[in-house]
């Protein structure tokens, strides 16, 4: 219990302190507010004036010295400039050089994929071609009209050769048998 009551003494201090600190700083006299005023205008003022200066305006005011100081100024700001700017330039060089590195990948990769496919392509057609040639040779087809039949030399149906041979004999058919050799054949002699 008596930890307790210490806690609280404790705190009461704490907050009592906070306020009398609030109190103080709202009963401030009104001079260090405006000390604080003035301070900060005047800083504002000397902003501007070397903004100005900076910027190359109103510069007959300024003495050798002065001047002196501010072209070492600016001498700096730009070397940090130009460093500034040679390190995004870098920066984006070596990003440029890893984006071209990537499309290149990805161009092999596309390359490789369209000769694969070229060659899937001529494997395919030729496929094609040996599956043509087979259905062309197989019996799939309508089928090839009949060879004529064989012109037997020796026997003619109403021949017209009656007149060249010199020994004809007819029958009931009116089939005629006429000797081979007028033919040329040779074989039989009549």
């Amino acid at each position: 219990m008596l930890l307790s009551m210490e806690k609280i003494l404790e705190r009461y201090e704490r907050y009592s302190y906070a306020e009398r600190q609030l109190v103080a700083i709202d009963t401030q006299p009104q001079g260090n507010w405006s000390m604080e005023y003035n301070r900060l205008k005047a800083r504002v003022e000397l902003l501007q004036k070397n903004q100005r200066h900076y910027m190359g305006e109103d510069l007959n005011s300024v003495s050798p010295k002065e001047l002196q100081n501010l072209e070492q100024q600016l001498d700096i700001a730009i070397k940090h400039i130009r460093s500034r700017k040679n390190q995004l330039i870098s920066d984006s060089i070596s990003e440029l050089q890893r984006k071209e590195k990537v499309i290149q990948e990805q161009n092999s990769m596309l390359a490789k994929q369209i000769k694969e496919r070229e060659k899937a392509v001529v494997a395919q057609q030729s496929q094609w071609a040996q599956q043509e040639d087979r259905f062309n040779t197989s019996s799939f087809l309508l089928p090839q009209p009949p060879p004529p039949p064989p012109q037997h030399p020796c026997l003619n149906v109403c021949s017209t050769y009656r007149e060249e041979a010199t020994e004809v004999r007819g029958n009931e058919l009116d089939l005629t048998l006429e000797p081979i050799y007028h033919l040329g054949l040779g074989y039989f002699a009549a």
